[in-house]
């Protein structure tokens, strides 16, 4: 074959024949979508390339909802009160820390002078404390304080009144009084506390028909329904769940045990509790965690602290958007004389709840691991 010449340059068929290939390679590359193809004057090279996989979007978080809840609070009588009663959560505030924190409101936030008790009585409690001490709730992190129980009334109508007006006033919600159901919202669910005491002045437990009614209603407006209960008799010998009605100074307290079983039968997906002042056992009952008794989380020189009426807790419990389990953590409590508590890192309460729960539960206790976790 006859070399031939091209713009003055001497062509051969072989460098034509590879002047093609490197045509066809070029063309065949850009063809299946290679863009990185780099030419220079003596040779064809192929850059690295990276395949991107296609965009995708991670699905969003399950939404959940994340609470703690402690029992029993008094924070003092008027006018004997702590004498720095905004420092007196310091603490525990970290402890207490979740999007949304419950307790039981162990008494009234008002002024009013004239309770229940008789001038002469010497075996009747009433328990007040300043309007001003809603803020001081709200700001140790609580955004809903229960009612029902056996000190809402005590300084009749008007201190009722004037308990709503300053929870209302420091932004948060009650729950517990007769018909009264709280609701919370966390991201886009709402959370229902139902509340109940062996009271008609409260939602009341010892009526099973109105108590169902109102849980299947708050089953209604809300994606996830608590209920809490201030059930059972009170003291250090009082620490057993016993299945049965019990009795106090001759009231009926109810039996925690059937009504804890009955809310979840009706749609309840926690149930919690306080109103002994010691610790209870905790139970796994169809999936759902109760908890029979929280004791005392905080009360000035309201109550003993001694043996086990010093031992408390808070606990913190995860739900999904249905209601169901999806985690929760135990952290023990020790209370001073004064009744301030603090954190207790010997784990005094988590092993007392643990040894309740298998006693009173066996197969069915939830038990609290060495870490604070609480697993079904």
């Amino acid at each position: 074959m006859v070399a031939r010449r091209e713009g003055g340059a001497r062509v051969t068929p072989r460098r034509l024949a590879g002047a093609a290939i490197v045509l066809l390679v070029a063309a065949a590359l850009a063809a299946v979508g290679f863009a990185n193809v780099v030419h220079s004057s003596s040779t064809t090279t192929l850059a690295a390339t990276t395949t991107l996989a296609p965009t995708t979007t991670a699905p969003a978080p399950a939404p959940s909802v994340s609470l703690s809840a402690v029992g029993d609070m008094e924070l003092g009588d008027t006018p004997r009160l702590p004498p720095s009663a905004t420092t007196y959560f310091d603490s525990v505030r970290d402890a207490l820390a979740a999007p949304i924190v419950f307790g039981n409101l162990e008494g009234t936030i008002t002024d009013a002078t004239t309770s229940k008790c008789a001038a002469t009585s010497t075996n009747c409690y009433a328990f007040k404390v300043p309007p001003s001490y809603a803020q001081i709730y709200r700001d140790a992190g609580f955004t809903v304080l229960n009612s029902a129980n056996n000190h809402s009334d005590d300084f009749g109508a008007t201190g009722v009144a004037d308990t709503s007006a300053a929870l209302r006033g420091a932004g948060i919600v009650q729950a517990g009084l007769p018909g009264q159901i709280g609701v919370v919202r966390e991201g886009s669910l709402k959370v229902a506390f139902v509340d109940f005491a062996p009271y008609a002045l409260t939602n009341n437990l010892l009526n099973a028909v109105s108590a169902t009614a109102l849980i299947e209603q708050a089953r209604r407006v809300a994606n996830v329904v608590v209920v809490y209960m201030h059930a059972g008799a009170e003291g250090n010998a009082a620490v057993h769940v016993t299945r049965h009605e019990e009795y106090y100074v001759g009231e009926d307290r109810g039996n925690p045990y059937a009504f804890a079983h009955l809310a979840i039968n009706d749609g309840a997906d926690l149930v919690i509790a306080s109103g002994p002042h010691v610790l209870r056992g905790l139970e796994w009952y169809r999936g759902h965690l109760i908890d029979y008794s929280l004791g005392d989380f905080v009360n000035y020189y309201d109550f003993s602290s001694a043996g086990l009426s010093g031992l408390s807790a808070v606990l913190h419990v995860t739900l999904n958007a249905t209601g169901g389990f999806v985690s929760a953590h135990f952290t023990s409590l020790v209370l001073a004389a004064s009744g301030a508590a603090s954190v207790d890192h010997t784990q005094a309460a988590a092993r007392e709840v643990n040894a309740l729960s298998q006693e009173d539960f066996a197969s069915s206790a939830a038990l609290i691991a060495p870490d604070g976790s609480i697993s079904p």
